[in-house]
């Protein structure tokens, strides 16, 4: 197993090739990372749809949600909110801060192509009409999912999303203390995010799919476009829990996993 100061040597290495990537390459691997994480949040709402108590459903699905975390590490996919490591690199000299935001510019904006392309496909094709799944009732969990991340107020929805990027940061981080343990790694993966999920924590990357594809369930049910909460999806979540997010990746885990264990030593 990796110690903490092998893994900060290992991700600091890690994270300077990150801001090499060809950009066509970087936005590919953005988009399936974004598709992944779509699909575990719909696995985590079909597997706690119906379930009557609120435990037990955040329960059920923080156990499915980490599956797609686990295949965007082991699959190998670039995620913005593990990417928000990348500080350290950069607070080690191996990087540039204008590396590290050109990437996480291509991969926000890949893992929001991979999310609404799951979105549209769940929406259309998945859980609408006589033929979905629960026999379209499960639009009714996807619309009041997306209400209820819409109507946080931005405090909450920041503070939610700092205490989200951490633990998926520290998914990251153990995870990489098994490096050639696939069943170690995936191990630990999932205690991190099982425990952001059961939190109610706020994901910027899992909201890119959960409230789009409300909104267009909202759409199918009758509300028109203008009607939609923007608002509240942009600013009012997508803007506090990104910079919440970044907070809790960079500055809660990165920049202090540097401080410990690499500040003073440029090797």
């Amino acid at each position: 197993m990796n110690s903490s100061a092998e893994i900060a040597r290992l991700y600091v290495d890690l994270g300077s090739q990150k801001t090499k990537l060809p950009l066509g390459k970087l936005f590919v691997m953005a988009i399936l990372a974004g598709a992944f994480i779509a699909l575990g949040g719909l696995a985590s709402t079909v597997a706690s749809f119906g379930i009557q108590s609120a435990a037990a459903a955040r329960i059920i699905s923080g156990l499915v949600f980490p599956i797609g975390l686990s295949l965007v590490l082991v699959g190998g996919a670039e995620l913005f909110t593990g990417n928000s490591l990348m500080i350290m690199p950069v607070l080690q000299k191996r990087a540039k801060v204008g590396g590290m935001l050109k990437n996480w510019l291509v991969v926000y904006l890949g893992n929001f192509v991979g999310s609404l392309a799951i979105a549209f496909a769940v929406a259309f094709f998945i859980s609408g009409g006589k033929n979905g799944l629960y026999g379209g009732a499960l639009s009714s969990s996807l619309i009041a999912t997306a209400n209820a991340k819409t109507s946080l107020g931005f405090g909450t929805a920041f503070v939610r999303g700092i205490l989200c990027n951490f633990m998926v940061c520290m998914a990251v981080w153990i995870s990489m203390a098994a490096t050639h343990d696939l069943a170690g790694k995936i191990i630990a993966i999932y205690l991190p995010i099982f425990l952001f999920v059961l939190c109610g924590f706020e994901h910027c990357v899992a909201n890119m799919y959960f409230i789009p594809v409300g909104f267009i369930s909202m759409v199918q049910a009758g509300t028109s476009i203008a009607n939609l909460p923007w608002a509240g999806f942009l600013l009012g979540n997508m803007l506090p829990v990104t910079l919440g997010n970044l907070v809790g990746g960079a500055c809660c885990a990165g920049a202090l996993y540097w401080y410990v264990y690499l500040q003073g030593n440029r090797e």
